[in-house]
């Protein structure tokens, strides 16, 4: 399970990245900006006269899947952190072998010396 909650953190890192950047890219609605400044102008020439539209749509697709990989981790691991407890509980078990518990010998016990009966006097 932690293999793939380690795959689907580096998805949302890149899916992250991707978002800063799509959005750093659109122009700003009075056409200047960071967006003009990190080439608005070269994404009208490679996407065409509705650029505008393509990194729309590439912004509110990669802002959903964000959203739904950073839900599916919160619940992946909150199932490995309950999985987990259920098995940090459970003891192991070690199995003696017969030769090894037949050489040990067990400790002597320590008896406390008889108290004397006390007397009894006749009346």
């Amino acid at each position: 399970m932690s293999i793939v909650l380690g795959i689907l953190t580096f998805v949302l890192i890149l899916i992250s990245v991707f978002l800063i950047l799509v959005v750093l890219a659109q122009k700003a609605k009075n056409d200047g900006g960071v967006g003009a400044a990190l080439g608005g102008g070269m994404t009208e020439s490679a996407f065409g006269a509705d650029t505008g539209n393509v990194l729309s749509k590439a912004t509110i697709n990669a802002a959903i899947a964000f959203f739904v990989l950073s839900f599916g981790l919160y619940l992946g691991h909150i199932y490995q952190r309950t999985h987990a407890a259920k098995n940090a509980d459970a003891l192991p078990t070690i199995v003696v072998p017969p030769a090894a518990a037949a050489t040990t010998t067990p400790a002597p016990e320590a008896t406390a010396p008889a108290a004397p009966a006390p007397e009894q006097k006749a009346p």
